[in-house]
């Protein structure tokens, strides 16, 4: 039972830091797709949330022995008494999966992909009549990624309500440019920003049942430019459901 007091206590420092991250920037990272594909035919769903309604689905199919297709999508809408953050995002990629390691119980997998989305973000101060806004951002854009996601299928077992459960990790890591195509402040026509962004995010996984597992994501996004509106600054960190079918027995 100390593993599992420690994944609690670990859990419950990340919901603290996921409510505490504001939405500082006019981007918003999603959750990746993160299949771990093994065999052709095999097929891989997921959804995801955070402590601030965020909503995150992913889906993929692989159709050959080392290709995959993959969507993602992320829809937000935050109000609070002096901030509103409104964002959608989907994107589509294609990638190859691999095994590796000797007894080839890890998978490699590398993504590239495009995506399109749009924030609405403004600032408020209360009033006399309710809450005003001092500052309102408009901004379109569209998304280049490429993805490297890592997991090995060693099973690490622990003891919950009296059941064993299975426990994996894994990894991936975004590379993602993001460009405005659309930008205006208070109503106004404003220049428009690029950033490059490095997107690491870790993810827990416990099976509930054959395929399906709950998944705890946390990352961070690191901006390579300099930027007023276009910036790091939000975290990632759901908890979610995943689910592989399709897989065949090794």
């Amino acid at each position: 039972m100390k593993k599992v007091s420690r994944i609690y206590s670990w859990a419950g420092l990340l919901i603290g830091v996921g409510i505490m991250s504001s939405c500082s920037s006019v981007y918003l990272p999603n959750v990746p797709a993160t299949p771990m594909f093994n065999n052709k035919g095999e097929g891989y769903l997921g959804a995801h949330v955070n402590p601030k309604g965020n909503l995150s689905g992913n889906a993929g199919i692989a159709f050959t022995d080392n290709l995959a297709l993959i969507a993602n999508g992320s829809y937000m809408d935050y109000k609070s008494d002096n901030h509103d953050f409104k964002q959608y995002l989907y994107e589509g990629g294609l990638g190859y999966y691999t095994l590796v390691g000797k007894n080839k119980r890890s998978v490699l997998e590398f993504y590239a992909g495009y995506g399109l989305g749009a924030t609405q973000d403004a600032d408020k101060r209360a009033s006399t009549t309710g809450a005003d806004p001092v500052e309102s951002r408009d901004v379109e854009f569209n998304k280049i990624f490429v993805q490297a996601n890592f997991s090995s299928t060693r099973k690490n077992k622990i003891n919950l309500f009296g059941k064993k459960l299975t426990l994996n990790y894994g990894t991936a890591i975004r590379l993602s440019r993001i460009k405005m195509d659309k930008f205006e402040l208070n109503n106004e026509v404003h220049p428009l920003e690029e950033n490059l962004f490095i997107e690491p995010i870790f993810f827990t996984r416990l099976e509930m049942s054959k395929g399906l597992q709950l998944q705890l994501t946390n990352g961070w996004n690191i901006g390579l430019m300099d930027n007023q509106y276009l910036k790091p600054g939000n975290a990632v960190f759901t908890l979610g459901l995943v689910y592989n079918f399709g897989r065949k027995n090794k």
